[in-house]
C-alpha cells in the first residue's frame, strides 16, 4: 500500500477535486474532517501492515491519503505530529543524539540443544521452590527469534515520541525520525484502553523478499550488495537521512513492553502481545502459549522444519515463562532475565579459509568455480565446499585463494561466501585465475559479452557434457530415436559403450540386449530406430547438435539459408548474422561450437556412419518473407498450426504467439477467438487458411 504511485496528472487531478470538495462552514468542521481522515488512514494502515489483511484497495486508500495531504497543505497549521503524512520529509540529521533507557534493554541467556532448554527449566523450577512458589506446570510464551535489530518505542498518550536503539542495553542511538518512517510501527495507537506511557519493544528487520529487491536495485545501479538482511536492517536504520530510510521496505514486530505508566497490561506475556496487536502493532503469527518443557521442545522442532519456508530470518526460539507475577518473582541476573532464554538454531555464518578454487562443468557447458573450504561447522553440518557462481561474483567479492572468508548456509540451500576479511589477508593470497580451456575435456571456453558464465564449447566430446547431448540428439525434435530414453543413455555412458553422439550408431543388438530391462526385442527396435534416424533433413540434424541457443526455428533458418553442413561449417559470424533469426550472440555460439575440431571430427564420423539429408538447393531470394510476422490462431483443417508455422518459417517469416503492431498478417482458421479481435482493430491483415495454402504454393511449398 503506497500513498505516491499516482502519475503527476492523477495527482494534481486528484488535488483540484480535493481542493473543490472543501466548503467548511466552521473550523470544527476542518477539525473534524481532519480528524476522521486520519483515524480511517491508520485504520487502514494498521489492517494491512500488522494484520496483513487489506480490507480497501491501495487506490482507495491512495485517494484517502491524497485527501489528506491537500488538507494539510491548506492548513498547515492543522498538521499534528501523528499524522500519516508525516511519516517521512524530515531534514536530515548530522548526527544521532543518545538516549538512556529508563529501563534496561538486557539479553538474553543462550540454548544450544533440547538439554539446555530443560536445564533452564530445571533452573526456573528450582528457584520457584526455594520462593515456596508451586507450579503445577509451568506456561511458556514461545516466539521465533527474528534476525534484525532491537529498538524502543515510547508512547506517550498513544502518540508516537522517541525511537531507540537498544545500544548496550543502557544506552542507544535516537532514531526517531527514521523509525516514524516504517509503516508497521504506528504513529498513533489504536484504541483508547492503552496506558498514559507505554514503552514497546520490537524487532526491525527486513523481510527476504525485501532484501532481494534491495540487492537487485544495488546490482543495477552497479552498487555494493548487502551482505544479509540483518545487515542490510542495521544499515537502514542508521541513516541520518530518514528520507532514505523510508525507501527501505523495513518492517517491525513488536515482542514485549518495557516502562508502563498510567495504566495496565495483561498479567500474562502472551495477553500483553494481543493487546500491543490490538493497539496497532504487528506481532508474530508464529507465537504460541505452551505448558511444559517438552511442549517448549516440540516447538522448537517443529520451527526448525518450517523456519526456511517463512518470509523472513529467524535465528533462534524465545521461551519466556508467560506469567508477569512468576517472572518478577524470578527476577533478573547481572546482564539477562531468569525467566527468559533464546534457544538459538545452528550458526549460519562462520569464518574458515580458503584453500584452493576448483573448476566445475556442467551438463550444458556452465564452469562453475568452486571454493575448497578449511572444513568449518556451519548451519548443522561441517562445510568444506561453496559456490562461487561465476565471475562476476568472484570479482564482487574481491575474494583470493588464501583469503579468511565468512561463509552463510540456510538450511538446504548451498553453502556460499559472503565476504572475504580483506584486513586479515596473508602475504601469500593469489588470484582466482578462470580457465581458457575446459578442466574435463581441455576445449576452450567461451565467454559471451554481457554473461558472466564462461562455458566449455566441446559440446558433442565434453564427458561433462556428453549425457546430456545424447539425450538432446535422440528426442523426438531431433533425430527421433524411439525406445532410447533417458536411463538407457545414461547406463550406456557409464558403462563406456558410448563417449559421443556418433557411437550411437555403432551399437548392436547383443550389447542392448544385455542392459538393465532390455531384451532382444527391445534392443532390436532402438537399432532400427538408428537405422532409420539416418535419413534425416539438415535442419532437424543442426538442431540435434545441441548449439546454445539454436532451437527448431533457428535450425530451419540455418538449413534454409546454407542448404548444407559444408557450408555453414565455414560461415563466419557475419555471414550467420543475415540470416532471419540470427543475432550477435548466436552467431558467437554457432562458430564457437563448429570450429572446436573435436566437433568437426564428431559430425565428420555421423555422416561417415551413414547420416544424410537432402542438401536444399540454394537460391537468390531462399527466404522470400524475411521480415514479416505471423500469428496463427484458431483450428486448420488441411495442416495442423506447427505445420504451418515450419512452412512459414521456412521461407524466412517470424511466427510469433501474440497480436502487436509489429504483425503483418494474422492467419485465422475456425473458432479463431481474441487474437482475431484485436488484428481486426489494428488493421492487421487477415488470411483464411486457403490464403496461407495459395501463399505456400506460391513459393514451392505444396501439400
Amino acid at each position: 500500500m503506497s500513498a505516491d504511485l499516482f502519475s503527476q496528472e492523477d495527482n494534481n487531478s486528484l488535488q483540484k477535486d480535493a481542493a473543490h470538495s472543501l466548503d467548511f462552514s466552521s473550523i470544527t468542521q476542518l477539525d473534524q474532517q481532519l480528524n476522521e481522515l486520519r483515524e480511517k488512514i491508520h485504520h487502514y494502515s494498521y489492517q494491512y501492515y500488522a494484520l496483513d489483511n487489506p480490507t480497501i484497495p491501495d487506490a482507495e486508500y491512495d485517494r484517502l491519503f491524497l485527501e489528506l495531504q491537500t488538507l494539510e497543505k491548506e492548513n498547515p497549521s492543522y498538521v499534528t505530529s501523528d499524522s500519516p503524512t508525516q511519516r517521512v520529509g524530515a531534514q536530515p540529521l548530522s548526527v544521532f543524539s543518545q538516549v538512556t533507557h529508563r529501563l534496561p534493554m538486557l539479553s538474553l541467556d543462550n540454548a544450544f540443544s533440547a538439554e539446555d532448554l530443560r536445564e533452564f527449566h530445571r533452573r526456573v523450577t528450582e528457584r520457584l521452590a526455594s520462593l515456596d512458589i508451586t507450579v503445577n506446570e509451568i506456561e511458556y510464551a514461545c516466539e521465533p527469534k527474528l534476525d534484525g535489530i532491537a529498538v524502543s518505542l515510547v508512547y506517550q498518550k498513544g502518540i508516537l515520541v522517541q525511537g531507540a536503539t537498544r545500544g548496550d542495553g543502557k544506552t542507544g542511538e535516537d532514531i526517531t525520525q527514521n523509525v516514524r518512517t516504517i509503516a508497521s510501527i504506528p504513529l498513533r495507537l489504536q484504541g483508547d484502553n492503552y496506558p498514559d506511557d507505554l514503552e514497546v519493544r520490537g524487532e526491525i528487520y527486513l523481510p527476504k523478499a525485501g532484501f532481494e529487491k534491495l540487492n537487485k536495485i544495488a546490482d543495477a545501479r552497479e552498487e555494493k550488495r548487502f551482505a544479509n538482511p540483518r545487515n542490510a536492517a542495521a544499515g537502514s536504520l542508521r541513516q541520518l537521512d530518514s528520507r532514505i530510510t523510508a525507501q527501505r521496505p523495513l518492517e517491525m514486530c513488536a515482542y514485549s513492553v518495557g516502562v508502563v505508566d498510567g495504566g495496565q497490561v495483561p498479567t500474562k506475556h502472551s495477553d500483553i502481545l494481543y493487546a500491543l496487536s490490538a493497539w496497532g502493532f504487528r506481532i508474530n503469527q508464529e507465537m504460541a502459549s505452551v505448558k511444559g518443557i517438552e511442549a517448549c521442545c516440540d516447538y522448537f522442532d517443529q520451527l526448525s522444519k518450517k523456519r526456511n519456508a517463512l518470509p523472513y530470518d529467524i535465528d533462534g526460539i524465545v521461551f519466556k515463562v508467560d506469567s508477569i507475577e512468576l517472572q518478577k518473582q524470578l527476577g533478573f541476573v547481572s546482564r539477562a532475565p531468569r525467566w527468559a532464554i533464546a534457544q538459538k538454531f545452528p550458526a549460519q555464518e562462520e569464518l574458515t579459509e580458503l584453500l584452493d578454487v576448483e573448476f566445475q562443468v556442467g551438463r550444458t557447458g556452465a564452469i562453475t568455480p568452486v571454493a575448497r573450504l578449511k572444513p568449518v561447522f556451519v548451519g548443522g553440518v561441517t562445510v568444506s565446499n561453496a559456490t562461487l557462481h561465476n565471475s562476476d561474483e568472484v570479482e564482487r567479492l574481491g575474494v583470493k585463494i588464501g583469503d579468511r572468508v565468512i561463509i552463510r548456509r540456510a538450511g538446504d540451500v548451498i553453502p556460499q561466501i559472503v565476504s572475504a576479511v580483506i584486513d586479515q589477508r596473508p602475504d601469500h593470497a593469489r588470484d582466482i585465475i578462470f580457465p581458457s580451456s575446459c578442466p574435463v575435456c581441455t576445449s576452450p571456453t567461451v565467454r559471451v559479452e554481457g554473461e558472466a558464465t564462461i562455458r566449455c564449447s566441446g559440446g558433442l566430446v565434453c564427458p561433462a557434457q556428453i549425457k546430456q547431448a545424447i539425450k538432446h540428439y535422440v528426442s523426438r525434435k531431433a533425430m527421433d530415436v524411439d525406445g532410447l530414453g533417458d536411463k538407457l543413455v545414461e547406463q550406456l555412458v557409464e558403462l563406456g559403450h558410448i563417449t559421443s553422439v556418433a557411437d550411437l550408431y555403432d551399437l548392436q543388438v547383443e550389447q542392448l540386449a544385455n542392459m538393465e530391462r532390455m531384451g532382444e526385442k527391445s534392443a532390436s527396435n532402438v537399432i532400427h530406430a538408428l537405422e532409420q534416424s539416418k535419413n534425416t533433413t539438415f535442419a532437424r540434424f543442426i538442431y540435434a547438435l545441441g548449439v546454445r541457443e539454436v532451437g527448431e526455428a533457428t535450425a530451419r533458418n540455418l538449413a534454409q539459408y546454407f542448404g548444407d553442413i559444408s557450408r555453414l561449417l565455414t560461415a563466419t559470424e557475419e555471414d550467420l548474422q543475415r540470416v532471419n533469426d540470427v543475432g550477435p550472440v548466436v552467431a558467437q555460439f554457432i562458430v564457437a561450437f563448429l570450429s572446436q575440431q573435436k566437433n568437426k571430427e564428431v559430425i565428420a564420423k555421423l555422416q561417415e556412419k551413414g547420416v544424410h539429408w537432402e542438401v536444399i538447393e540454394q537460391q537468390d531470394n531462399p527466404q522470400p518473407l524475411l521480415d514479416t510476422v505471423y500469428v496463427l490462431t484458431g483450428t486448420l483443417e488441411q495442416l495442423t498450426r506447427d505445420e504451418a508455422k515450419a512452412h512459414l518459417q521456412q521461407l524466412g517469416a517470424t511466427v510469433t504467439g501474440s497480436v502487436s503492431k509489429k504483425t503483418h498478417f494474422l492467419v485465422a482458421g475456425e473458432n479463431a477467438g481474441s487474437k482475431l479481435t484485436k488484428a481486426e482493430s489494428l488493421g492487421v491483415n487477415i488470411l483464411g487458411e486457403q490464403d496461407l495454402i495459395n501463399l505456400l504454393n506460391e513459393y514451392g511449398i505444396t501439400l
